[in-house]
């Protein structure tokens, strides 16, 4: 969320970020709705004063048996209590009205980041490995013969509908090995606190990290209210909700291994075939929670851990910036990892790595003290996946596949599956 001061302090700059991310200019009105509130506000407050002028004066007369003088100044002090009550029952319309604009209104774009309008002006910073040369037309994951038989959509279908799988045998297995790899990697050489959290959380919870209020409709909300986390960025970052932490606890580096839900509402007709997109997935999930003098070097080192992960399991990718066109509500810069899928010929998305800066921190109220003294200031956070388990599986799945249908699978995968090295063409683990 934005700081309303800063916004009176800066509104052109303000307005000319915006514009980077293609929005028309908001300042004058933000600052419209925040001069009602703060006059209101005042309004009040001198209402206050003249009710509490008018009561000792009313005291004073009854004291000296001025009845006509009492009885006046009587009912001026219940006159202001009424407009006391009306004048901060509107100042608190106002104040949420407010603050329900400033929910609306997504992060500013750092200075670094390129300026553009949708995916096609995104940069490419670098790029690891090289796609392998097949023999044959390689397939994408859900056609690979011994793939086949533990990846089955027809009774997902049944059970649930589209954008379902259910996944059994050697497939699970090594969708299962992908998680525990990528949750060790994390733990023992990049130095992240495992987590476990809940997949169910509070409506405050998914504000807290900018799903709600915009974004409803591509989350699940139970009839008790309780909403499933679309990733556990939600759940990690909100860990520090309310806080006031000492300097000296920074950074706090987190990983969880959890079920995610999305809607998927707005990518009707995209990436039908295969569990590229599903409605329920799981990820690792990286997420920092630092001082905003360090969340840039954070965002790098993050980046980094998430690029590990694909070139230990040998996955070419390459490391994208978001333009301001393309990316997300609450980022302040994005790195996206798209690793590369021989079945659809291109890089797809794997992993998204963003810093927040305080805009997180202000909607949760997560604040530090500074540890030479000084005010408490908010922290900064970051998210990335570290990584999408399910994109995980079809990247190794579609690069260590065979002519005879078989999978041939990352060395660093082996120890996480009894030894065995390959997905046979029948199905099975050899």
């Amino acid at each position: 969320m934005h700081d309303i001061r800063q916004i009176r302090e800066t509104p052109a700059a303000f307005d000319a970020a915006l514009s980077r991310r293609g929005l028309a200019p908001l300042s004058a009105a933000l600052l419209a709705m925040d001069e009602a509130r703060r006059a209101m506000i005042h309004a009040a407050e001198t209402a206050q004063a003249a009710q509490n002028a008018a009561s000792k004066e009313a005291g004073a007369a009854k004291g000296r048996g001025d009845e006509a003088e009492f009885n006046r100044l009587r009912a001026l002090v219940t006159e202001k209590k009424a407009e006391i009550a009306r004048l901060t029952e509107e100042a608190a319309a106002e104040d949420t009205r407010l603050r329900d604009t400033l929910m609306g209104i997504p992060n500013l774009p750092l200075d670094e980041v390129p300026e553009g309008r949708d995916e096609d002006d995104n940069v490419e910073i670098r790029r690891w490995g090289n796609p392998r040369n097949f023999d044959f037309t390689p397939k994408e994951h859900f056609e690979i013969a011994g793939v086949k038989p533990g990846m089955d959509f027809e009774t997902a279908a049944k059970l649930s509908g589209a954008r379902f799988v259910v996944l059994k045998g050697s497939v699970i297995r090594v969708h299962r090995a992908l998680a525990q790899f990528m949750l060790d990697t994390h733990i023992e050489e990049h130095g992240l606190t495992e987590t476990w959290t809940p997949v169910l959380v509070k409506e405050e919870a998914m504000y807290g990290t900018n799903q709600l209020p915009k974004f409803a409709e591509d989350s699940y909300q139970t009839t008790n209210g309780w909403w499933l986390i679309p990733t556990s960025e939600v759940t990690l970052t909100n860990t520090v909700a309310g806080d006031l932490l000492d300097e000296a606890v920074l950074p706090i580096r987190m990983t969880a291994h959890t079920q995610c839900f999305r809607s998927e509402a707005g990518s009707a007709g995209k990436d039908t075939s295969g569990m590229l997109r599903q409605h329920q997935f799981e990820k690792v999930e990286m997420v920092t929670i630092c001082t905003g003098e360090t969340h840039l070097a954070e965002h790098e080192r993050m980046t980094r851990c998430a690029e590990a992960i694909l070139e230990k399991l040998d996955i070419p990718y390459r490391t994208i910036v978001l333009c301001t066109g393309d990316m997300g509500f609450g980022a302040q810069k994005t790195h996206d990892l798209e690793a590369w899928l021989p079945g659809q010929n291109k890089y797809r998305e794997i992993s998204s790595v963003s810093t927040c800066g305080t805009f997180q921190a202000r909607r949760m109220n997560a604040r530090v003290r500074p540890a030479g003294g000084g005010k408490p200031e908010f922290v900064a956070t970051l998210n990335g996946s570290g990584l999408a388990v399910g994109r995980c599986l079809i990247a190794v799945l579609e690069n260590g596949q065979q002519a005879d249908g078989s999978v041939e699978l990352p060395a660093v995968l082996h120890p996480y599956l009894g030894g065995k090295t390959r997905i046979t063409a029948g199905g099975g683990l050899a």
